[in-house]
């Protein structure tokens, strides 16, 4: 591990993979009918497209079942199958099993919902561990555990290769220490952070850890059992889905965890008690339209069963490419600073400050050319605040996924090379 904390490929790597070819690229890209047109969308950070059969999913099912679940009758049976099929593909994409994985609106409102449930699992002066880095929503719901009585402690990311560190780790726990929250991915440094070290070292000191997935999701594949985690949490609608959120939970800690639902619900009833009012049915139905999309790429790359590891492989392949002519074009403007350290295991989300600009004068000069980039805090906005640049509006980030192509970069280095 390097001394910023991250590592080349926190998972190991398929060797049977191969990048993608031109007509790979163009399998992928028609299985996303919203790039059929003349933008060049480098915000995918934010929220990727859907893929075709996620979309044709929620199509179907709005059109066909009208009904409520659980009733005997056909119509009601099928909408049940396809509700619990949903949740399925979503701990299929986790790693984890069904009983360990509850959906619902965001990340945000699952974390929320999860720190409710936790509350009583914590004495007055047990201690939650919070970042400086992460997005605020695995940061203000434990902070918020305070009012309870808990002690919060703040993991300072390093200020100058903008990583969690193990030293900095070291630096908070306690013999109190009972929950850990961090990030894998920040998603305005984009680099890998070794989770399963910084995990072996929370259970060593007798404490949980919560995870913050969502920005490594899309490039990487989810195991969440190969990391030791507790708790790790991802949003759907960045990994090519519908707008949900899903959160892992092991399956003794759901059980002890506070039921979110009506009282005659069962503290036994995991996912249930932790989905107040239901999901709406047809997101959780089109889920399994984003592992059909892998399956069917993982066709395309290669012989025998379907490896999703194998397609992951690949796609972080493709985006190492895509993401390195970016990289040296920032690299070499002069007066533009990248957060995170160039040469890190990183995934293709690049954010980056410009000497004397404001963050929001940027992106509009990209948009006359249909190139489609963001600025802001991305609700990191302590980070943000932290390195100085609050005031002048965050970062510039451009972040890409695995259906952008080489064209599309050169599109968005031209756009740049105009503006800063």
């Amino acid at each position: 591990m390097t001394a910023g904390g991250s590592r080349k490929r926190t998972l190991p790597r398929v060797n049977s993979a191969r990048p993608f070819s031109d007509a790979d690229l163009a399998f992928v890209r028609s299985n996303f009918p919203a790039l059929n047109d003349s933008w060049v969308y480098a915000d995918n950070a934010g929220g990727s497209v859907p893929a075709r059969g996620v979309t044709a999913r929620v199509t179907d099912y709005m059109s066909r079942l009208g009904v409520q679940l659980y009733a005997t009758h056909e119509r009601s049976e099928e909408a049940t199958r396809l509700f619990y099929a949903g949740h399925a593909a979503a701990a299929r994409l986790l790693g984890a099993d069904e009983e360990e994985v509850y959906l619902g609106a965001s990340s945000a409102a699952n974390v929320r919902l999860l720190a409710r449930a936790l509350r009583p699992m914590f004495a007055a002066g047990d201690e939650i561990v919070v970042t400086d880095l992460d997005h605020e929503s695995n940061i203000g719901p434990w902070r918020e555990l305070a009012e309870s009585g808990a002690t919060i402690r703040e993991w300072k990311f390093d200020r100058e290769s903008h990583e969690l560190t193990i030293a900095g780790l070291d630096a908070v726990l306690r013999p109190r220490t009972k929950l850990v929250c961090f990030t894998y991915v920040s998603n305005i440094v984009g680099v890998v952070h070794d989770a399963a070290a910084f995990v072996k070292r929370i259970h060593a000191a007798g404490a949980l850890a919560c995870i913050d997935g969502v920005a490594f999701a899309p490039h990487r594949r989810v195991d969440v059992r190969a990391i030791g985690a507790d708790f790790y949490f991802v949003s759907l609608y960045k990994v090519f889905g519908p707008h949900l959120g899903a959160m892992y939970g092991r399956r003794d800690l759901l059980r002890r965890a506070k039921s979110q639902n009506h009282f005659f619900i069962s503290e036994e009833a995991v996912p249930n008690k932790f989905e107040p009012g239901g999901v709406p049915h047809e997101l959780v139905a089109s889920i399994p339209g984003i592992l059909e999309y892998f399956e069917q790429l993982d066709a395309r790359l290669g012989p025998g069963p379907a490896q999703i590891d194998r397609v992951f492989d690949a796609i972080a392949r493709h985006e190492d490419a895509l993401t390195a002519p970016l990289l040296d074009f920032l690299r070499s403007r002069k007066g533009v600073g990248i957060l995170g350290r160039p040469d890190a295991d990183r995934v293709p989300t690049l954010a980056f400050t410009v000497d004397g600009r404001d963050a929001s004068t940027i992106p509009p000069l990209l948009d006359a050319g249909n190139v489609a980039i963001r600025y802001g805090d991305f609700y990191a906005r302590r980070a943000v605040n932290a390195l100085g640049i609050g005031e002048r509006n965050g970062v510039v980030r451009a972040s890409l996924l695995h259906y952008n192509t080489p064209a599309e970069v050169a599109r968005l280095v031209a756009a740049l090379e105009r503006a800063v």
